[in-house]
Formats: structure tokens, C-alpha cells, sequence
């Protein structure tokens, strides 16, 4: 008997069979709006002196560097070979042979680098408190993470290392293992699967899901539940860098490491001893929030403030206006 899950067979990469639109871009939308959506509850109640075009910017230039950085360090860290150093115009080119393939692969550490920077960059140029603007994102982005982990399961990717457990899943393309290894066998005998060839496509966990619920809602939770308890400014940044790395550290032991990478660090058979890429990452992201909470506790003006007067908002929406008006007389004096 059949002790694993089947892959869903009504799950297609593509929308609308035969046109190159996928849900794992239209997923890339939801987070997004997600995100988006919630950061601006937060604006809303807690009052902040934020306006709506500063609103727009801040997300526009935050998405475009996420994307931006995901895509290069997918190309450029996680390809395994010189191929986008040799040819780095092929980073951003959507098609292969001739077809369009879309860009393919994303890679979160090099996306939340990206947009962290670019949020740093934009309270600089804009005048905001950097601590403030990053916690609000803090308890948003989880939540829209969540869609990019669901897109990731209804393409199948980023499976997880075979399993006989009976939360098992097999992917229907997933790389088969050789069946006559010993622990192939011993595993399929678990799994209740009769090997009838050389190969045998063994279940995995569904590591996009376990991504999904712990990175993704309950992440989420915990940071939306000290949103109002937080001790400093910049609490929240600290939390999400730390309980993302903390999670998805622990995640890895169940996903299938990067055929092209490998463990690069290694200390003996087991699997608990052995670290992927992701791994290192996520443990410079854990010390990040650490070092980020210590220093973020000692800064000038720490003091957290929940709810913003209207007189902070009024002043900004004034000014708001001021610039609007500023733009129309340089166009007026332009058409004449």
C-alpha cells in the first residue's frame, strides 16, 4: 500500500496551458499586494507621517531591488558554474533556445540584501527613520511570503530530501534515485512503492510547505503579535532576520540541497553535520539580528512611539501639497 501523497495532477506550472504566464509569477503578485496591503495598516493606525506617493515609492523601489538582487545572486551564486560570469547579459534574458523560459530562479538571500538596502537608502534620501520604516516591513513581508512558497509547490521545486514518512510527497518530476542503493530500497520497502526498473522516484517532503507555514505564517505571527510590544525601534527588523534565518536553518534538513552546490561545508555522514549554502546564509542572517538588536537598543532616539499625533500627519500632508504645487508652477513656467 501506498503509504506517501501523490502530487496533485491538476497542479500546472502554467495558467492557461500553452500561454507563458505561470502562477508562480501571478503568486509574485500576491506577495506583493500582500506585503503592500499590510504595511499600509500599519501607516493607517499608528497613524505615521508617511504620505501615499511616499508609500508608492518606497514599495516601488523595494520590489524592483528585491527582484534585481534575487535574480543575480540566483545567477551569479546558486548556478554553480561561470556560465552568467562568462555571459552576464543572459541574467535578465528570458528566452533559451529560442523559446521563452521567463527568468528562471530567485534567490531570497540575495533578495532581502537587496531590499534592505534599498529601503536604507530611500529613509536617507527621504528623510525617514530607517528603525521605523523597517519593523512596519518586518511585519509584512511573512505574511506575502507565503505565495512565493505556495508558487514554488504548484511548480514542484525546491522538494525536499526523500522520505518514508507518510507526509511524503511524490513529485512527478523529481530527480529518481538509483534502485539498487541499499537505502533506496529500504526506503521504498517503507513507503509501500515497488521498484520495477533501474530507477525509482522516491516521495520527498514538502518543503515548500513547511516553508510556507513556519517562514511565511507563523513568522508572521509572532512579529505581528510584538508589533505593539516591541522594546526599541528596529525590534521588529531584528526578529524578522533572526526567526527567517532560524526557521529555514532548521527547514534545510529537509530540503533537497542544490544539486550544483552541493554541502560546502562538511563535517561527517550524517546530515546533521553537513551545511548547504542556504544554511551559511541563514546563520549570517541569525547573527545579523542579534548584533542588529544590540546595537538598535543603544541608539539615540529609541524610544518606540505606537501612535503619531494628527499634527505630525497634517504637517506632512502640508508639505505633501507644498511639492505639488511646486511641480505645477515648473510646468506652467516650462509651457510658456
Amino acid at each position: 500500500m501506498l503509504l506517501s501523497i501523490p502530487f496533485p495532477s491538476w497542479l500546472k506550472p502554467e495558467i492557461i496551458p500553452g500561454l507563458p504566464v505561470r502562477w508562480y509569477g501571478l503568486m509574485y503578485i500576491f506577495a506583493f499586494a500582500t506585503a503592500f496591503l499590510v504595511y499600509r495598516r500599519q501607516v493607517k493606525e499608528r497613524n505615521f507621517p508617511m504620505s501615499d506617493d511616499d508609500l508608492s515609492g518606497l514599495f516601488f523601489w523595494g520590489i524592483l531591488s528585491l527582484l534585481l538582487g534575487a535574480r543575480l545572486f540566483s545567477a551569479l551564486v546558486y548556478h554553480g558554474d561561470s556560465t552568467y560570469w562568462l555571459k552576464p547579459w543572459l541574467i535578465f534574458w528570458p528566452f533559451q533556445d529560442g523559446h521563452f523560459t521567463g527568468l528562471q530562479g530567485m534567490s531570497y538571500h540575495g533578495g532581502a540584501f537587496a531590499g534592505t538596502l534599498a529601503v536604507v537608502i530611500f529613509a536617507k534620501v527621504h528623510r525617514f527613520n530607517f528603525r521605523e520604516i523597517g519593523d512596519m516591513f518586518a511585519a509584512s513581508i511573512p505574511l506575502g511570503y507565503t505565495f512565493g512558497r505556495l508558487g514554488n509547490f504548484i511548480n514542484a521545486e525546491l522538494y525536499g530530501r526523500a522520505t518514508a514518512s507518510p507526509i511524503g510527497m511524490i513529485f512527478p518530476d523529481a530527480a529518481p534515485f538509483f534502485a539498487l542503493e541499499p537505502w533506496v530500497q529500504e526506503m521504498a520497502e517503507k513507503a509501500g512503492i515497488e521498484i520495477t526498473g533501474i530507477f525509482v522516484n522516491l516521495p520527498r517532503h514538502p518543503s515548500q510547505l513547511y516553508e510556507m507555514f513556519f517562514e511565511g505564517l507563523v513568522l508572521w505571527a509572532i512579529i505581528w503579535f510584538f508589533r505593539k510590544r516591541k522594546p526599541f525601534k528596529g525590534f521588529l527588523i531584528g526578529l524578522y532576520f533572526f526567526g527567517y534565518g532560524f526557521f529555514r536553518f532548521f527547514i534545510e534538513y529537509f530540503r533537497e540541497p542544490d544539486a550544483n552546490l552541493g554541502f560546502p561545508i562538511k563535517f561527517g555522514e550524517s546530515i546533521y553535520s553537513n551545511f548547504t549554502t542556504g544554511q551559511i546564509f541563514c546563520f549570517i542572517m541569525m547573527l545579523f539580528g542579534v548584533i542588529w538588536w544590540i546595537i538598535a537598543s543603544r541608539l539615540p532616539d529609541r524610544e518606540v512611539t505606537y501612535i503619531y499625533s494628527k499634527e505630525e500627519t497634517v504637517q506632512v500632508n502640508k508639505e505633501e501639497t507644498a511639492a505639488e504645487r511646486n511641480k505645477r508652477r515648473k510646468l506652467r513656467k516650462k509651457l510658456k
